[in-house]
């Protein structure tokens, strides 16, 4: 939350697009004078101190698709366009399902709902998961692992564990410190894309504890494609 205080540091990576969870309203939102401004935006929430934000720091526009279902509230269908590209976005922030205890069943049950909009290539899926592996529990149907590979039979793959040749829920690199303690670690942020999108992975770096942690309990994962 208050990303307007934060921003700065995330701004200081110049990104293209930035997806963030747990972010303000619009018009909560300013970037300082001396800060490079947004040139197109969406936010969705129904809290104004905490949904999910995407910006575009160039020439890329970005539209919410008319087929978003809010069931599904922060697992937002985006197209992500300009001159030359288009992308399909899914911006994530994964909530945890009333009756039951697994954040990933709102992925899954979007991603099934999406089904159409992920037999394309320029396929992208990135935010807060809020799941692992790790977690699986025995028979359930939506759990992470099965997640994942519902995406690999779409030809979408995780960056970080592309690059970085990491297996599911042995990661070496966490984007979770719980209340911020380096004894509490977890990885739970992700970044899916398309196989035409993984063949130019360029860099995938996932932001350092001491670094970050002064901001929030998540650290970024900055991922670079060659377009």
């Amino acid at each position: 939350m208050a990303f307007r205080k934060k921003a700065v540091y995330i701004l200081a990576e110049d990104p293209d697009i930035l997806i963030v969870p747990e972010c303000e309203n619009l018009d909560r939102l300013t970037f300082g004078k001396n800060s490079k401004q947004p040139t197109s935006s969406v936010w969705y929430g129904n809290n104004p101190h905490k949904g999910i934000g995407v910006f575009s720091f160039g020439d890329y526009k970005i539209k919410l698709l008319e087929n978003h279902n809010p069931a599904f509230k922060y697992i937002l269908p985006l197209s992500i366009f300009n001159d030359k590209s288009d992308f399909t976005v899914f911006a994530i922030w994964a909530q945890k399902p009333e009756k039951h205890d697994g954040y990933v069943e709102q992925i899954w049950n979007a991603v099934h709902y999406y089904d159409k909009l992920l037999n394309v290539e320029n396929v992208i899926l990135a935010g807060d998961f809020n799941s692992n592996s790790f977690w699986d529990k025995p028979n359930r149907i939506y759990n992470h692992t099965n997640l994942v590979e519902f995406l690999k039979s779409k030809n979408i793959f995780s960056t970080y564990h592309h690059f970085h040749h990491q297996s599911q829920g042995q990661e070496k690199d966490n984007t979770l410190f719980m209340h911020r303690k380096l004894d509490r670690p977890y990885h739970i942020d992700f970044c899916f894309v398309s196989s035409n999108l993984i063949d130019k992975l360029k860099n995938v770096e996932i932001g350092e504890y001491e670094k970050w942690t002064l901001h929030s309990d998540h650290t970024p994962i900055i991922v670079t494609i060659d377009l």
